[in-house]
């Protein structure tokens, strides 16, 4: 059974993110704006999500939640599903959001000043959550060989000055769509081990997958030698219900399960009970809705890249995973202001400076393609008929 994701199409809210990044241009014709900057998608999640919520709402009990036996079970069978590797539920940690397990993490393991590596250009909020917890940002920049970003060791080690405690991994990458092999995974662990280095791994975008791709979990890759990792991951990004505000936190190494549950229980972590119910119900019987959901955002991928590429001298970056479109202006030789400039006030189109995401991503930008295909349309019309002059 396959689903019309395009019946599944939802407006955008006054309460959003969305809707404040377009009042912040300033512009009074706010109804024009196309927005391609936050990420989460324009579509409903599954209806069984929504009647879960809705059948919560009826019986109008709004109290602290219970049930996480039954949430860690659908994670585990989600895990095992979809990427061959089931967890111990013992291992499993909840957290409000992976940004917010994130800094939970580098106060359990780490000290104010330690170094934390982050191959860039990445993730914007990683660098946001190392200053605000006193930490120095280590970046390496990554190489970008025949469209595809490819992690640099041999410039990392040469940077190493024994300061550096963690490196934070994002798999699959945002913003370049990429898969990360088994081969660079293996590598990467072995680098962690012999340098003492504990392995945040963010695989938020795990099971946004385009067809006929495949993801390997991290811990089908270290199994056996390596154990000094701690894997991320949530429903919120597969599902669109980031508001939610839950992630999974899920740790074999005891040793790093008695740290973090210690830092977690300082923080007074409880489970945001709609987001876990949510969670849950999507994890249960979400795997047709999701099917659907990539095959359609395949469509425009493709369609986003080839027009993209029809402009002279810009370049979309090929994704394998997520739906966030990494496009490199560069060549355009203008300074990224000016890019920018020209996609709000004259395109009125949001979206995402590369320059937000570190190392190596001034002049690239950042667009959100999970909504509609004629907004996709309009979108690629509009940025080719600015950048084609």
């Amino acid at each position: 059974m396959a689903f019309d994701i395009e019946k599944a199409l939802v407006s955008i809210p006054e309460r959003s993110l969305k809707v404040d990044e377009i009042k912040a241009t300033g512009a009074k014709d706010i109804e024009n704006f196309i927005s391609m900057g936050v990420a989460d998608m324009s579509f409903k999640p599954p209806t069984i999500v929504l009647d879960a919520l809705s059948n919560e709402i009826q019986q109008g009990f709004f109290g602290y939640y219970g049930g996480l036996s039954n949430y860690k079970a659908s994670l585990r069978t989600w895990m095992k599903r979809m990427h061959s590797w089931e967890p111990n539920s013992e291992w499993i940690h909840t957290a409000h959001g992976l940004v917010a397990a994130i800094g939970t993490a580098l106060r359990a393991y780490t000290n104010k000043g330690d170094g934390i590596i982050l191959f860039s250009p990445v993730y914007h909020s990683f660098r946001k959550i190392i200053t605000a917890n006193e930490r120095k940002i280590v970046e390496c920049p990554m190489i970008i060989n025949d469209g595809r970003y490819y992690l640099d060791f041999d410039l990392l080690e040469s940077m190493l000055t024994g300061r550096e405690k963690m490196i934070i991994f994002c798999s699959p990458h945002n913003p370049g769509g990429r898969i990360w092999s088994i081969d660079e995974q293996r590598e990467l662990a072995y680098f962690c081990n012999r340098n003492k280095l504990i392995l945040i791994v963010d695989e938020i975008h795990n099971d946004l997958i385009y067809p006929n791709l495949n993801h390997v979990t991290f811990p089908l890759v270290a199994d056996g030698f390596f154990e000094e990792f701690i894997l991320m991951t949530s429903t919120t990004k597969t599902f669109n219900i980031a508001g939610g505000l839950m992630g999974n936190v899920i740790i074999p190494s005891a040793r790093l399960r008695k740290k973090f549950a210690k830092a977690n229980m300082a923080t007074g972590e409880s489970p945001n009970r709609f987001g876990m119910i949510m969670g849950e119900r999507a994890m249960d019987e979400g795997q047709l809705w999701l099917k659907s959901l990539m095959e359609y955002i395949e469509e425009n991928r493709n369609l986003f890249d080839k027009e993209i590429n029809s402009i002279p001298r810009v370049r979309s970056m090929r994704l394998e995973a997520t739906y966030l479109a990494w496009v490199d202006f560069s060549a355009l030789e203008k300074e990224e202001s000016s890019i920018m400039k020209k996609l709000i006030v004259d395109a009125k189109i949001i979206a995402k400076p590369g320059s937000s995401f570190g190392l190596g991503g001034n002049k690239f930008v950042r667009f959100n393609l999970a909504t509609s295909r004629s907004i996709i349309e309009e979108a690629i019309e509009r940025i080719k008929l600015v950048f084609n002059k």
